[in-house]
């Protein structure tokens, strides 16, 4: 495993890490309140045969002092500078990182893309303001009472998935969630029209449809308009977060993609 930081072309930096050191690059983008060690365990077990590569996103993990800009367009720009330093032959995002990674994916050259129950559109101000209420409860702590609530609340999850989770909130405020929500309005987030007409192998795995971070409306309008190149598979028993509370049943649903079936 190795880290490198890397300054983004509006002069924020990032922090990238490696898991292996040959093969193709799969490149990963997390989602709120994680960061690159949310791929630990991804890394960990593809890291023989891949180059497991994940950067923290902005206001998270290393990067907790970037506050923004919070675009959809921003974090793609971000995407493709690390995509440029470190090459990416697949990419795969998680909720609002699979958002970024649908969208980024016809723009680098990758050439199979992997979202895990992506933001697909933005949600509403009411899942923002119950989320950021959590939120700051937990950021009204500091140091290691802080950290020890995070464990507590994430002890359900395997050792490497809580130790990501610390690091990722360890200094983290909740502006960088505030700025998702009040920078990408107007219907600026939906990507219902780039799945329909997405050009390459697109993978995405669902969480159960009363779990998911998708609206059940949005959700039949992609399965009824994307394209050929997409395939949709749904963890009808799993959560939002089901890359770690579903992950050897994920991991094998990654490897058969990777390997073309």
């Amino acid at each position: 495993m190795s880290t490198r930081t890397l300054t983004l072309d509006d002069g924020a930096t990032t922090t990238i890490e490696q898991w292996g050191d040959a093969g193709p690059v799969i490149l990963c983008v997390h989602g709120m309140t994680s960061s690159r060690m949310s791929w630990a365990r991804l890394g960990e077990s593809f890291g023989d045969r891949y180059r497991v590569v994940a950067y923290d996103q902005r206001g998270h993990g290393d990067s907790s002092a970037v506050r923004g800009p919070m675009t959809l367009e921003r974090c793609v720009r971000d995407l493709q500078n690390v995509a440029a330093n470190t090459g990416a032959d697949v990419l795969v995002g998680h909720s609002w990182g699979g958002a970024v990674a649908i969208r980024a994916g016809m723009e680098v050259s990758a050439h199979r893309v992997v979202a895990i129950d992506p933001m697909i559109v933005q949600v509403d101000d009411r899942w923002y303001a119950e989320f950021i209420e959590e939120l700051d409860a937990l950021f009204s702590q500091s140091g290691p009472h802080r950290d020890a609530r995070v464990r507590a609340d994430y002890a359900m999850w395997s050792p490497q998935d809580v130790a990501g989770k610390v690091h990722a909130v360890a200094s983290m405020t909740s502006a960088p969630i505030a700025g998702l929500r009040d920078q990408n309005r107007g219907g600026s987030w939906d990507l219902r029209h780039t799945i329909a007409g997405y050009g390459k192998p697109l993978l995405m795995v669902m969480a159960a449809r009363e779990s998911s971070i998708v609206p059940a409306e949005v959700l039949d309008d992609v399965e009824a308009t994307h394209s050929s190149f997409v395939r949709i598979v749904t963890f009808e028993d799993q959560r939002h977060n089901l890359h770690r509370i579903a992950y050897d049943r994920f991991a094998r649903t990654l490897e058969e993609f990777l390997r073309g079936r």
